[in-house]
């Protein structure tokens, strides 16, 4: 005996989401433009990894904005879920592009570290403060919503990370204009890629975590498994498994052995409320999506009978 218990999950979100990665990639890509045409002017390493950076998140925003835009489509028979894993696969190309765009500015940096070259300070400041400003304005657009899914979260990071890299253009400008030490510009790009890099390896982890099926975190599996068999009439339960569609949707399955009486006095559907209402309320991660299997005891010796 199986069933499915799922509530609606709604899509208000979904919209306000677009029109937040829309604002966002329309600034990001400016910034880009502005600051590939500084670097050329200045000669800074600083800025043309900062726009190297703001390309990556350019294409990431663009990314999170068809994410948003695929999560919106409804389920068909082909895909039952929808598009929902659409924003885990963005933030997964997000958090990776932004991995290498942050080695490659590292390795760079430390090879003009060597060799530094020739910068003008006053342009650098200059193309610094636009893209400060504007990475500002784009965190304040997307923050109201960075919470909603994984796809928010990469979006946001990518952002707030493009103002740290602005913040460190601004100081190495500030110090070769006072100091005249021009590899402050590579410590800027070092600066840049120690932000990027934890940050973008950790979004990966989670969004490989999900994308390889694995439990969600904060929910243990045996401690589910022993407040189930703890409900009366319960025997044992087995093929429990736990996954996560996407951000704030997990999924659980399991087959539920029960002593025959469950069935005979017509108590299978009351068991079968409080197996649903057990995950769905008694653990720290809500399982609303769940799937189970009831099977009386005498099933099972039936199946070892005739070896199945």
């Amino acid at each position: 005996m199986g069933h499915d218990h799922s509530h609606g999950h709604s899509h208000d979100h979904s919209g306000a989401n677009r029109t937040r990665l829309a604002w966002a990639f329309a600034i990001t890509a400016t910034i880009l433009v502005a600051e590939v045409v500084g670097a050329i002017l200045t000669n800074s390493l600083a800025l043309l990894v900062d726009a190297a950076h703001m390309l990556t998140d350019t294409l990431g925003l663009l990314l999170a904005l068809t994410a948003a835009n695929l999560i919106m489509r409804k389920p068909t028979t082909k895909r039952t879920w929808g598009f929902r894993r659409a924003e885990v696969l963005s933030a997964t190309f997000q958090s990776a592009l932004l991995l290498a765009a942050g080695i490659y500015a590292a390795v760079d940096a430390v090879r003009r570290l060597f060799a530094p070259a020739e910068v003008q300070p006053a342009g650098l400041l200059a193309f610094g403060i636009i893209g400060l400003a504007g990475n500002v304005i784009s965190m304040w657009i997307i923050s109201a919503g960075r919470n909603n899914n994984l796809n928010m979260r990469a979006a946001f990071l990518e952002v707030v990370n493009d103002a740290l890299g602005s913040v460190a253009v601004i100081i190495a400008a500030l110090v070769i204009t006072f100091t005249g030490w021009m590899r402050a510009d590579s410590v800027a790009a070092l600066v840049i890629s120690a932000l990027i890099v934890p940050r973008a390896m950790k979004l990966l982890g989670e969004t490989t975590h999900i994308l390889l099926e694995s439990t969600p975190k904060g929910l243990d599996l045996i401690a589910v498994r022993e407040h189930l068999e703890a409900l009366p009439g319960v025997i044992a339960v087995h093929d429990l498994h736990a996954s996560q569609i996407a951000s704030n949707l997990p999924v659980l399955t399991a087959h539920v052995v029960v002593e025959d009486s469950v069935f005979s006095a017509g108590a299978a559907g009351g068991l079968l409320r409080e197996l649903q209402q057990c995950v769905a309320d008694h653990f720290t991660v809500s399982i609303e999506h769940s799937t189970f299997q009831i099977e009386p005891a005498s099933h099972q010796l039936s199946e070892r009978e005739h070896g199945c």
